[in-house]
Protein backbone atom coordinates (compact mmCIF):
# COMPACT_ATOMS: atom_id res chain seq x y z
CA UNK A 1 0.00 0.00 0.00
CA UNK A 2 1.25 3.70 -0.07
CA UNK A 3 1.15 5.90 2.25
CA UNK A 4 2.16 9.59 2.69
CA UNK A 5 6.29 9.31 4.21
CA UNK A 6 7.85 12.38 5.76
CA UNK A 7 11.49 13.51 4.62
CA UNK A 8 13.73 16.55 5.39
CA UNK A 9 12.34 19.69 4.72
CA UNK A 10 13.54 21.49 1.58
CA UNK A 11 17.01 22.95 2.41
CA UNK A 12 17.22 25.40 -0.55
CA UNK A 13 13.64 26.93 0.46
CA UNK A 14 14.94 27.22 4.26
CA UNK A 15 18.75 28.86 3.11
CA UNK A 16 16.64 31.64 0.76
CA UNK A 17 13.91 32.08 3.57
CA UNK A 18 17.01 32.96 5.95
CA UNK A 19 18.93 35.08 3.52
CA UNK A 20 16.47 37.13 2.91
CA UNK A 21 15.90 37.75 6.89
CA UNK A 22 19.06 38.59 7.23
CA UNK A 23 19.18 40.65 4.04
CA UNK A 24 16.55 42.61 5.35
CA UNK A 25 17.49 43.42 8.87
CA UNK A 26 21.19 44.94 6.92
CA UNK A 27 18.89 46.58 4.65
CA UNK A 28 16.22 47.86 7.34
CA UNK A 29 19.52 49.12 10.00
CA UNK A 30 20.78 51.19 6.51
CA UNK A 31 17.37 52.51 5.88
CA UNK A 32 15.94 53.41 9.39
CA UNK A 33 18.77 54.45 11.32
CA UNK A 34 18.00 58.11 10.50
CA UNK A 35 14.62 58.47 10.37
CA UNK A 36 14.95 56.42 14.25
CA UNK A 37 17.22 58.50 15.38
CA UNK A 38 15.01 61.44 14.58
CA UNK A 39 11.76 59.78 15.58
CA UNK A 40 12.67 57.64 18.43
CA UNK A 41 15.95 58.96 19.83
CA UNK A 42 17.85 55.54 19.21
CA UNK A 43 19.34 54.48 15.48
CA UNK A 44 18.81 51.18 16.15
CA UNK A 45 15.26 50.87 17.69
CA UNK A 46 13.48 49.99 14.22
CA UNK A 47 16.20 46.69 14.11
CA UNK A 48 15.83 45.78 16.51
CA UNK A 49 12.10 45.98 16.70
CA UNK A 50 12.14 43.74 13.51
CA UNK A 51 14.35 41.67 15.25
CA UNK A 52 12.03 40.85 18.00
CA UNK A 53 9.62 39.78 15.81
CA UNK A 54 11.61 38.04 13.79
CA UNK A 55 12.42 35.82 16.64
CA UNK A 56 8.43 35.31 17.07
CA UNK A 57 8.42 34.79 13.31
CA UNK A 58 11.04 32.35 13.21
CA UNK A 59 9.09 30.45 16.26
CA UNK A 60 5.94 30.83 14.09
CA UNK A 61 7.77 29.47 11.45
CA UNK A 62 9.05 26.32 13.24
CA UNK A 63 5.65 25.66 15.04
CA UNK A 64 4.21 25.26 11.21
CA UNK A 65 7.10 23.99 9.55
CA UNK A 66 6.31 20.84 12.31
CA UNK A 67 2.26 20.90 12.54
CA UNK A 68 0.33 17.97 11.57
CA UNK A 69 -0.85 19.32 8.28
CA UNK A 70 -4.62 17.94 8.94
CA UNK A 71 -4.51 19.81 12.42
CA UNK A 72 -3.66 22.64 10.21
CA UNK A 73 -6.64 22.29 7.88
CA UNK A 74 -9.15 21.05 11.02
CA UNK A 75 -8.24 25.25 12.45
CA UNK A 76 -8.72 26.94 9.37
CA UNK A 77 -12.42 27.90 9.82
CA UNK A 78 -11.13 29.22 12.93
CA UNK A 79 -8.39 30.95 11.92
CA UNK A 80 -10.36 32.33 8.80
CA UNK A 81 -13.12 33.78 11.94
CA UNK A 82 -10.51 35.24 14.04
CA UNK A 83 -8.83 37.06 11.02
CA UNK A 84 -12.37 38.46 9.92
CA UNK A 85 -13.34 39.71 13.66
CA UNK A 86 -9.72 41.27 14.17
CA UNK A 87 -9.87 43.02 10.32
CA UNK A 88 -13.47 44.54 11.71
CA UNK A 89 -12.15 45.20 15.09
CA UNK A 90 -9.99 47.76 13.47
CA UNK A 91 -13.27 50.19 13.03
CA UNK A 92 -13.67 50.00 16.72
CA UNK A 93 -12.90 52.86 19.00
CA UNK A 94 -9.58 52.41 21.17
CA UNK A 95 -8.36 49.72 19.54
CA UNK A 96 -8.05 51.00 15.63
CA UNK A 97 -7.06 54.60 14.96
CA UNK A 98 -6.23 56.28 11.03
CA UNK A 99 -2.61 56.49 10.15
CA UNK A 100 -2.13 57.81 7.01
CA UNK A 101 -6.00 58.17 6.48
CA UNK A 102 -6.16 54.45 6.31
CA UNK A 103 -7.77 52.44 9.48
CA UNK A 104 -5.26 49.07 8.71
CA UNK A 105 -4.00 48.66 12.47
CA UNK A 106 -5.19 47.50 15.83
CA UNK A 107 -3.20 48.75 18.35
CA UNK A 108 -2.90 47.21 22.18
CA UNK A 109 -0.45 47.83 24.83
CA UNK A 110 2.04 50.26 22.97
CA UNK A 111 1.52 47.57 20.08
CA UNK A 112 0.46 47.81 16.82
CA UNK A 113 -1.08 44.57 14.57
CA UNK A 114 -2.33 44.57 11.43
CA UNK A 115 -4.41 41.96 10.79
CA UNK A 116 -4.81 42.06 6.86
CA UNK A 117 -1.41 40.02 7.22
CA UNK A 118 -3.40 37.47 9.05
CA UNK A 119 -6.27 38.16 6.77
CA UNK A 120 -3.87 37.38 3.40
CA UNK A 121 -3.05 33.43 5.32
CA UNK A 122 -6.37 32.89 6.85
CA UNK A 123 -7.82 33.03 2.84
CA UNK A 124 -5.36 31.01 1.17
CA UNK A 125 -5.81 28.22 3.87
CA UNK A 126 -9.78 28.52 3.43
CA UNK A 127 -9.47 28.31 -0.49
CA UNK A 128 -6.80 25.73 -0.43
CA UNK A 129 -9.39 23.68 1.77
CA UNK A 130 -12.73 24.69 0.53
CA UNK A 131 -10.95 24.17 -3.14
CA UNK A 132 -9.57 20.62 -2.31
CA UNK A 133 -12.69 19.60 -1.20
CA UNK A 134 -15.02 20.32 -4.14
CA UNK A 135 -12.49 19.54 -6.96
CA UNK A 136 -14.85 17.07 -8.39
CA UNK A 137 -17.89 19.49 -8.66
CA UNK A 138 -15.45 22.60 -10.53
CA UNK A 139 -18.03 21.95 -13.15
CA UNK A 140 -20.79 23.36 -10.56
CA UNK A 141 -20.67 27.37 -9.95
CA UNK A 142 -23.18 27.32 -7.44
CA UNK A 143 -21.02 24.44 -4.78
CA UNK A 144 -17.34 25.52 -6.07
CA UNK A 145 -17.02 28.91 -6.75
CA UNK A 146 -19.81 30.91 -5.21
CA UNK A 147 -19.22 30.03 -1.58
CA UNK A 148 -15.04 30.81 -1.55
CA UNK A 149 -15.96 33.69 -3.74
CA UNK A 150 -18.25 35.19 -1.07
CA UNK A 151 -15.88 34.69 1.41
CA UNK A 152 -13.23 36.55 -0.43
CA UNK A 153 -14.99 38.96 -1.14
CA UNK A 154 -16.55 39.66 2.57
CA UNK A 155 -12.23 40.03 3.40
CA UNK A 156 -11.89 42.28 0.27
CA UNK A 157 -14.85 44.22 1.16
CA UNK A 158 -13.58 45.02 4.90
CA UNK A 159 -9.96 45.85 3.44
CA UNK A 160 -11.63 48.50 1.10
CA UNK A 161 -13.63 50.32 4.08
CA UNK A 162 -9.99 50.14 5.82
CA UNK A 163 -9.20 52.73 2.68
CA UNK A 164 -6.71 50.04 1.58
CA UNK A 165 -8.07 49.78 -1.85
CA UNK A 166 -4.73 48.08 -3.26
CA UNK A 167 -4.61 45.15 -0.70
CA UNK A 168 -8.34 44.50 -1.52
CA UNK A 169 -7.37 43.93 -5.28
CA UNK A 170 -4.06 42.04 -4.13
CA UNK A 171 -6.72 39.48 -2.39
CA UNK A 172 -9.03 38.95 -4.97
CA UNK A 173 -6.08 38.30 -7.55
CA UNK A 174 -4.61 35.82 -5.16
CA UNK A 175 -8.05 34.17 -5.04
CA UNK A 176 -8.16 34.56 -8.33
CA UNK A 177 -4.87 32.63 -9.44
CA UNK A 178 -5.79 30.03 -6.79
CA UNK A 179 -9.30 29.13 -8.68
CA UNK A 180 -7.19 28.78 -11.87
CA UNK A 181 -5.19 26.62 -10.20
CA UNK A 182 -8.45 24.48 -9.00
CA UNK A 183 -9.11 24.16 -13.31
CA UNK A 184 -12.31 26.73 -12.50
CA UNK A 185 -14.30 26.84 -16.12
CA UNK A 186 -12.46 29.90 -17.84
CA UNK A 187 -15.73 31.09 -18.71
CA UNK A 188 -17.04 31.90 -14.77
CA UNK A 189 -13.94 34.45 -14.59
CA UNK A 190 -14.96 36.54 -17.81
CA UNK A 191 -18.42 36.54 -16.43
CA UNK A 192 -17.22 37.92 -13.34
CA UNK A 193 -14.79 40.22 -14.68
CA UNK A 194 -17.70 41.76 -16.81
CA UNK A 195 -19.35 42.68 -13.48
CA UNK A 196 -16.65 43.08 -10.96
CA UNK A 197 -14.26 45.59 -13.13
CA UNK A 198 -16.60 48.48 -14.39
CA UNK A 199 -17.29 48.33 -9.97
CA UNK A 200 -13.67 48.31 -9.37
CA UNK A 201 -12.75 51.02 -12.17
CA UNK A 202 -15.86 52.72 -10.22
CA UNK A 203 -14.59 52.74 -6.68
CA UNK A 204 -11.04 53.35 -7.76
CA UNK A 205 -11.89 56.89 -8.53
CA UNK A 206 -14.13 57.57 -5.82
CA UNK A 207 -11.17 58.83 -3.55
CA UNK A 208 -8.89 62.07 -4.61
CA UNK A 209 -5.92 60.57 -3.11
CA UNK A 210 -6.36 57.42 -5.46
CA UNK A 211 -6.54 59.84 -8.63
CA UNK A 212 -3.35 61.42 -7.56
CA UNK A 213 -1.22 58.33 -7.41
CA UNK A 214 -2.85 57.64 -10.75
CA UNK A 215 -1.47 60.90 -11.85
CA UNK A 216 1.93 60.56 -10.45
CA UNK A 217 2.27 57.22 -11.80
CA UNK A 218 1.51 58.49 -15.61
CA UNK A 219 3.36 62.22 -14.57
CA UNK A 220 5.62 62.09 -11.74
CA UNK A 221 6.62 65.74 -12.81
CA UNK A 222 3.30 66.73 -13.01
CA UNK A 223 3.69 67.12 -9.49
CA UNK A 224 7.13 66.97 -7.84
CA UNK A 225 7.08 68.18 -4.78
CA UNK A 226 3.75 66.21 -4.01
CA UNK A 227 2.06 63.09 -5.26
CA UNK A 228 4.95 62.06 -7.54
CA UNK A 229 7.40 63.06 -5.36
CA UNK A 230 7.62 59.95 -3.53
CA UNK A 231 8.37 57.99 -7.73
CA UNK A 232 10.85 60.88 -8.11
CA UNK A 233 13.09 60.38 -5.24
CA UNK A 234 12.63 56.30 -6.07
CA UNK A 235 14.17 56.12 -8.96
CA UNK A 236 16.51 58.93 -8.36
CA UNK A 237 17.78 56.31 -5.85
CA UNK A 238 18.04 53.22 -7.99
CA UNK A 239 19.71 55.71 -10.69
CA UNK A 240 21.84 56.73 -8.15
CA UNK A 241 23.20 52.94 -7.26
CA UNK A 242 24.31 52.54 -10.23
CA UNK A 243 25.82 49.15 -10.87
CA UNK A 244 28.01 48.38 -7.93
CA UNK A 245 26.08 50.64 -5.32
CA UNK A 246 27.05 53.68 -3.05
CA UNK A 247 27.76 51.21 0.35
CA UNK A 248 25.95 49.59 2.94
CA UNK A 249 25.13 52.57 4.77
CA UNK A 250 26.46 55.19 2.40
CA UNK A 251 22.82 55.83 0.44
CA UNK A 252 21.54 59.70 0.89
CA UNK A 253 18.37 58.99 -0.17
CA UNK A 254 17.38 57.09 3.09
CA UNK A 255 18.40 60.33 5.12
CA UNK A 256 14.79 61.98 5.04
CA UNK A 257 14.62 62.22 1.07
CA UNK A 258 12.51 59.50 0.51
CA UNK A 259 9.76 59.07 2.58
CA UNK A 260 8.86 55.24 3.78
CA UNK A 261 12.39 54.32 2.90
CA UNK A 262 12.92 51.71 5.65
CA UNK A 263 9.32 49.94 4.47
CA UNK A 264 7.68 50.05 1.55
CA UNK A 265 10.58 51.52 -0.40
CA UNK A 266 12.81 49.87 1.08
CA UNK A 267 13.54 48.38 -2.22
CA UNK A 268 15.10 52.08 -3.69
CA UNK A 269 17.40 52.25 -0.70
CA UNK A 270 18.72 48.43 -1.69
CA UNK A 271 19.17 49.25 -5.39
CA UNK A 272 21.42 52.95 -4.50
CA UNK A 273 23.48 51.25 -1.47
CA UNK A 274 23.62 47.90 -3.29
CA UNK A 275 23.67 48.90 -6.85
CA UNK A 276 21.99 47.26 -9.63
CA UNK A 277 23.73 43.75 -8.71
CA UNK A 278 22.11 43.47 -5.81
CA UNK A 279 18.95 44.87 -7.21
CA UNK A 280 19.24 41.89 -9.14
CA UNK A 281 20.42 39.71 -6.54
CA UNK A 282 17.18 40.44 -4.60
CA UNK A 283 15.38 39.70 -7.72
CA UNK A 284 16.57 36.10 -8.05
CA UNK A 285 16.29 35.22 -4.00
CA UNK A 286 12.69 35.62 -4.75
CA UNK A 287 12.64 33.65 -7.61
CA UNK A 288 14.83 30.91 -6.29
CA UNK A 289 12.07 31.16 -3.62
CA UNK A 290 9.11 30.91 -5.84
CA UNK A 291 10.88 27.69 -7.78
CA UNK A 292 11.28 25.94 -4.35
CA UNK A 293 7.64 26.78 -3.52
CA UNK A 294 6.00 25.74 -6.89
CA UNK A 295 8.05 22.71 -6.84
CA UNK A 296 6.78 21.74 -3.49
CA UNK A 297 2.94 22.26 -4.62
CA UNK A 298 4.24 20.45 -8.11
CA UNK A 299 5.20 17.05 -5.66
CA UNK A 300 2.09 17.48 -3.37
CA UNK A 301 0.20 14.53 -2.97
CA UNK A 302 -2.68 15.37 -2.45
CA UNK A 303 -5.09 18.23 -4.07
CA UNK A 304 -4.92 20.45 -0.42
CA UNK A 305 -1.20 20.19 -0.15
CA UNK A 306 -0.86 21.40 -3.87
CA UNK A 307 -3.42 24.37 -3.40
CA UNK A 308 -1.45 25.40 -0.10
CA UNK A 309 1.96 25.59 -1.45
CA UNK A 310 0.65 27.53 -4.48
CA UNK A 311 -1.01 29.71 -2.87
CA UNK A 312 1.88 30.48 0.13
CA UNK A 313 4.03 30.90 -2.52
CA UNK A 314 2.06 32.71 -5.05
CA UNK A 315 1.02 35.36 -1.89
CA UNK A 316 4.78 36.17 -0.99
CA UNK A 317 6.13 36.19 -4.52
CA UNK A 318 3.43 38.40 -5.95
CA UNK A 319 3.70 40.48 -3.03
CA UNK A 320 6.85 40.58 -4.17
CA UNK A 321 6.75 41.62 -7.71
CA UNK A 322 4.28 44.19 -6.86
CA UNK A 323 6.44 45.84 -4.35
CA UNK A 324 9.75 46.27 -7.33
CA UNK A 325 6.90 47.41 -9.86
CA UNK A 326 5.76 50.35 -7.18
CA UNK A 327 9.42 51.36 -6.71
CA UNK A 328 10.55 51.40 -9.97
CA UNK A 329 7.49 53.12 -11.28
CA UNK A 330 5.85 50.27 -13.21
CA UNK A 331 2.52 50.27 -11.64
CA UNK A 332 0.80 53.18 -8.99
CA UNK A 333 1.75 53.49 -5.79
CA UNK A 334 0.36 50.43 -3.34
CA UNK A 335 1.20 50.52 0.19
CA UNK A 336 2.31 46.92 -0.28
CA UNK A 337 5.83 45.83 1.84
CA UNK A 338 8.44 43.77 0.63
CA UNK A 339 8.10 40.16 2.57
CA UNK A 340 10.98 39.69 4.87
CA UNK A 341 12.64 42.76 3.97
CA UNK A 342 10.49 45.80 4.80
CA UNK A 343 10.02 47.39 8.18
CA UNK A 344 6.68 46.02 9.57
CA UNK A 345 5.87 43.07 12.50
CA UNK A 346 2.81 41.85 10.91
CA UNK A 347 4.04 41.34 7.44
CA UNK A 348 7.37 39.86 8.57
CA UNK A 349 5.73 37.30 10.67
CA UNK A 350 3.17 36.21 8.74
CA UNK A 351 5.61 35.61 5.89
CA UNK A 352 8.06 33.53 7.94
CA UNK A 353 4.89 31.62 9.19
CA UNK A 354 4.07 30.85 5.36
CA UNK A 355 7.46 29.77 4.95
CA UNK A 356 7.09 27.24 7.60
CA UNK A 357 4.07 26.03 6.18
CA UNK A 358 5.84 25.60 2.71
CA UNK A 359 8.72 24.07 4.75
CA UNK A 360 6.25 21.64 6.22
CA UNK A 361 4.89 20.75 2.76
CA UNK A 362 8.04 20.01 1.83
CA UNK A 363 8.81 16.94 3.81
CA UNK A 364 5.88 15.30 2.45
CA UNK A 365 7.05 12.15 -0.28
CA UNK A 366 5.47 8.78 -1.24
CA UNK A 367 6.53 6.14 0.04
CA UNK A 368 5.92 2.45 -1.24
Amino acid sequence: MERIGRRAGDPLLAAVQMLLLALGLAALFSASHFYAERVFQDPYHLVKRQLSFALIGLAACGLCARAPLALVRKATPVLLAVAFLLCLATFLPGLGRPVLGARRWIFLFGQSFEPLELAKLAVVLYLASILAKKQERMDDPFNSLIPPLIVVLAFAGVVYLQKDFSTAVFLLVIALCMFLMAQVRLLYFILLALLFLPLGGLLLFTQAYRVERLIAFFNPLADPAGSGYQLIAARSALVGGGLWGRGLGRGVKSLGVLPEAHSDFIFAVIGEEAGFLGVLFVLFLFILFAWRGYAVAYRAQDAFSAFLAFGLTTTIFLQALLNFAVVTGLVPSTGIPLPFISAGGSCLVTSLAMSGLLLNLSRQKEAG
